[in-house]
């Protein structure tokens, strides 16, 4: 069996259109220009693709660069699957207040969870 060499991986990737999902949940999707030996990476026309219930938005970023340490998941992206199954396209104002409305419900839960945390339900 034969070893790749280190970082061939990627250079096959490049000039492709991937998705990469960071730590922190987000995922951007761009064009893989460059990458270094620390999988940082440069995306250009880069957007990040905000998902909420069924709804989605890719917003604009441009030119991103991407540290490798805060790389979760990184793929190419099929052409003829570019829009998610079952996801519905809104406009960028539209899925901010459905990211703030979100972020307020999961508030609100937390702050029942916390008045109801006296209780021993176990």
């Amino acid at each position: 069996m034969e070893v790749p060499l280190p970082g061939s991986a990627l250079a096959e990737e490049l000039d492709k259109r991937l998705l990469v999902q960071l730590r922190d949940g987000r995922k951007i999707l761009g064009f893989l220009r460059s990458f270094d030996q620390f999988a940082n990476l440069v995306l250009d026309s880069a957007t990040e693709r905000i998902i909420v219930g069924d709804s989605y938005c890719d917003c604009p970023l441009g030119l991103q660069l991407i540290r490798g340490e805060n790389v979760v998941l990184m793929g190419a992206v099929d052409p003829d699957k570019e829009v998610p199954e079952g996801l519905t396209a809104v406009s960028e104002a539209d899925i901010q207040r459905a990211l703030r409305a979100e972020k307020e419900m999961n508030k609100m839960k937390a702050t029942m969870r916390q008045r109801m945390d006296f209780l021993d339900l176990e």
